[in-house]
This record gives C-alpha cells, structure tokens and sequence, in this order.
C-alpha cells in the first residue's frame, strides 16, 4: 500500500473516533489530530489538546493507540504538540454545522478577538442552535466543559451551551 493512501487511511480510522466531550464531532473534526505519517518506525500521529489540561487527551491517545494498531497491526506513536496552540479557528464549516445540530452554538467569531472572549463580550450575535434566533443571552461564562459558556434563547426559552472561541 502506497504511503499517501496509507494515510489517508488513517485519517479514516480517526474519523470514527469521537471527542469524549462532544460525540458528535470526531477528533479529526474537532482538529486535534495535527498530522499522521508512516515511517520505518510505524504510525506517527501529532495531536494538540484543545486546551491545556484537557482531561480527556488520555483517554484519546488511548483511543487513537487500540484503533490503529488494531487496524493496521502497526506500532503507533503519539505526539502532543502544544504549538501552535489549539484554536477554534480550525473547526470548518461543516464541524460548526455538527455542533449546531447537536444542540451546542458554535463560536461565532475568530479566536483573535480572545480578549473580548475571555471577558464574556462574546460581541457578535450567538444564535440558538434550536430556532436559529439571535435574542440569546449569556446566564454564565461558564458552562458543562471549560470551553462552553451557557446561554439561554429568549424566543424559545432554552438554555443551550456556546461553545467559546479561543
């Protein structure tokens, strides 16, 4: 098997691995799987936590180790790279699209207003995963993960997470 689509074949394998905290997404939607090679060694992959401490990032290299070795019968080595750091800037379209159907708003602007982000002045319009409004309004900073704040529609009346960009 040529190495390209070896590779490509991988990226397959990690597709069907979801983000422990958000299942709708993979974690190749969610972009932390940065790079995967094969070399004389075996699989090679690099993956970046979407933020530091993330407590599931054991749990995916656990999950990225049983999947491909288990397909390919290949050693697999995982690399954490912390640089350049995650941002949410790297989820498409189609991965803010998964988000809003499941129920979570995706983040609305690019990661380099963070200052505002990090003061809760999220500044453009967060729209309700459910009816698609923009009269929502932040109940907390904070929601079920670090990277969500909570939020609340004032057309439907439902609370929903944001998923914050950073």
């Amino acid at each position: 098997m040529k190495r390209v689509n070896q590779v490509e074949e991988i990226f397959t394998v990690l597709e069907s691995i979801p983000d422990p905290e958000i299942p709708v997404l993979s974690i190749v939607d969610l972009g932390i799987v940065r790079h995967a090679q094969v070399s004389s060694k075996g699989i090679e992959i690099k993956i970046t936590p979407t933020y530091s401490g993330c407590p599931a990032m054991h749990l995916i290299e656990t999950e990225i180790k049983f999947a491909l070795e288990d397909h390919f019968s290949q050693a697999v080595y995982i690399e954490t790279v912390l640089s350049p750091a995650w941002t949410t800037d790297w989820l498409s379209p189609h991965s803010k699209e998964k988000l809003r159907q499941y129920g979570i708003g995706p983040p609305t602007a690019l990661s380099s207003r963070r200052i505002q982000n990090l003061l809760g002045e999220f500044g453009d319009k967060v729209l309700c995963p459910r009816c698609g409004s923009s009269h929502t309004e932040c109940l907390s900073s904070f929601g079920s993960t670090a990277c969500k704040a909570l939020y609340r529609c004032k057309e439907c009346l439902e609370p929903f997470d944001y998923f914050k960009c950073h």
